[in-house]
């Protein structure tokens, strides 16, 4: 009697091996975790120091363009953006070129905690660049394209 097949295995292990996709989530979620790490002792997330990054503008953003930065929808956004408008880090205007759009605005403390966060961002940054046996130029380009 024979072994019955095992190629059902052959596409995971393709899909393990060279999908761009998983290897892409699981490289976000280790980069997360290390800056979210860093960030710990602001009581700051990566993904909150992106969205405060975002919003760091003279001329407020909408909701809108923060969101399409942040390639995250404006449903995710409103969930993201309570937490630090309950901080005091932010605050929603009201756009006076269009009543019914509204404008992201870092407070004074938002921008104090972005100062300094920044230092905490670069040190992180450049150690992981140091460390990462990758051309981070490259890297940065081909997910710019993808992006």
């Amino acid at each position: 009697m024979s072994k019955p097949s095992n190629d059902s295995t052959v596409p995971t292990r393709l899909i393990h091996d060279t999908c761009l996709c998983l290897h892409t989530q699981r490289a976000a979620r280790a980069l997360a975790r290390r800056f979210d790490e860093a960030f710990r002792p602001l009581g700051l997330t990566s993904g909150q120091f992106s969205l405060l990054n975002a919003m760091n503008r003279e001329t407020p953003r909408s909701m809108g363009e923060v969101a399409a930065i942040l390639a995250m929808d404006r449903t995710t956004l409103t969930a993201n953006i309570k937490p630090l408008e309950r901080q005091g880090l932010m605050k929603i205007t009201i756009d006076t070129a269009d009543r019914r759009s509204r404008r992201l605005v870092l407070t004074a403390a938002g921008k104090k905690l972005l100062r300094a966060a920044a230092p905490v961002w670069k040190r992180t940054h450049a150690a992981l660049e140091r460390e990462a046996a990758i051309d981070a130029n490259a890297l940065r380009s081909g997910l710019r394209a993808i992006a």
